[in-house]
């Protein structure tokens, strides 16, 4: 396989050597990561605080609650990577095109301004993979707690 095709390349740099050109885009990078990739860690986070709170401060009949929940942590951690991965290219050389982007709906704030990299695209098969992952966690938790 050529190089080309084995690694993303940001203004000509491999992405372990790519900086940012000044603190807009550095701001612009940090702000896509908090606000995309963030939130589904932040998630999983929480629900493993949630479970052990029911672990520890709960008797035993709440164990497989706690338990479920745990699991539920561990899926969303690995979506959020997936979903990391997903957004980490945004800034790579092939996504530079501005002719690709024509047809993007621009919000208000970003008329007449520097476009830093591809327009957000929601992750789509990991938005629904995760719909369907927590839609059978709440009916699995209506089951739990039905027959406590």
């Amino acid at each position: 396989m050529s190089e080309s095709g084995q690694h993303r390349f940001y203004r000509g740099h491999r992405s372990k050597s790519f900086y940012p050109q000044d603190v807009n885009e550095l701001v612009e990078l940090r702000a896509r990561s908090r606000t995309f990739d963030g939130a589904y860690g932040r998630s999983a986070i929480a629900n493993l605080g949630y479970a052990l709170t029911i672990l520890r401060l709960f008797d035993r009949r709440f164990f497989k609650i706690g338990i479920l929940y745990t699991a539920l942590a561990g899926i969303l951690f690995i979506l959020a990577y997936f979903r990391q991965r997903h957004s980490r290219h945004d800034f790579a050389d092939r996504n530079r095109n501005p002719a690709a982007y024509q047809n993007a709906i621009k919000t208000v704030g970003q008329t007449g301004k520097r476009i830093f990299g591809r327009p957000f695209v929601t992750a789509g098969w990991i938005v629904a993979l995760l719909s369907v992952v927590v839609f059978a966690v709440e009916i699995c938790l209506l089951v739990l707690i039905f027959n406590l």
